[in-house]
């Protein structure tokens, strides 16, 4: 099976004064579509550096990042504009929803930057609110509101799905049912990519990528991940 994700010799550097520092220093590894992965590490090893970089949010300073047919590391910023616009959907532990806006307004702001998005009735009863569309994210839990994050990310029908510790400010309960949605995402056959310090969700992932120190520690394949529910929470 070829490998949709694809990264080869991937450093970043960051230069602070008179001092360099790689945050990610020569990260190789791969990831096949429609697979449901973790990565792990501590503090400061480089996970967000590695998300931002698969979600064209930052440049690496050399190396290839190639995503289905595209080496999106060689993308000038109007190229990578399309691509967050309409490859890569994005889900971070704090909401980032607009309180002024209603819970379908807010998903519907995908139409904006992109013309392949789904209908907000239909992505909205698929995440389980749709009966809170006419409300504002004041008047909703914190799982509730992760779930109109997940909606706006799915609405635009994208190729890979970034999870910037998606449950951490959710109690297990609501962690459990979000874990719920986002896998179904990588059953539809979407990439779901979850930088995470809660090592239990590493259980049900497909795929288990462990980074320290910029580098990948190791890169493994689960060949029998468990279901949510097995997961002692």
């Amino acid at each position: 099976m070829k490998s949709f994700i694809e990264l080869k010799n991937v450093k970043k550097t960051y230069v602070i004064g008179e001092q360099k520092f790689n945050a990610l220093d020569g990260i190789n590894l791969e990831i096949n579509q429609g697979e449901f992965v973790v990565i792990l590490g501590p503090s400061g090893a480089g996970k967000s550096t590695l998300l931002n970089l698969l979600g064209g949010m930052d440049k690496a300073t050399s190396g290839s990042i190639i995503i289905g047919e595209d080496n999106i590391a060689k993308f000038n910023d109007n190229e990578l504009t399309r691509y967050r616009a309409h490859d890569v959907g994005f889900i971070f532990q704090f909401y980032n929803i607009m309180p002024t806006l209603t819970v379908e307004e807010n998903v519907n702001l995908i139409k904006d930057v992109t013309n392949t998005s789904k209908d907000a009735k239909e992505v909205l009863k698929s995440v389980g609110i749709s009966r809170h569309a006419d409300k504002f994210p004041q008047e909703l839990s914190g799982g509730e509101q992760q779930r109109v994050s997940i909606a706006r990310a799915i609405m635009k029908n994208p190729k890979v799905l970034l999870c910037d510790e998606p449950t951490g400010a959710l109690d297990s309960k609501t962690s459990v049912e979000i874990l719920k949605l986002l896998r179904e995402q990588s059953d539809q056959d979407t990439t779901v990519i979850i930088v995470t310090h809660n090592a239990l969700i590493a259980n049900i992932a497909d795929r288990v990528i462990k980074i320290k120190n910029g580098k990948v520690e190791s890169n493994e394949f689960n060949k029998h991940p468990m279901k949510i529910d097995e997961v002692k929470w």
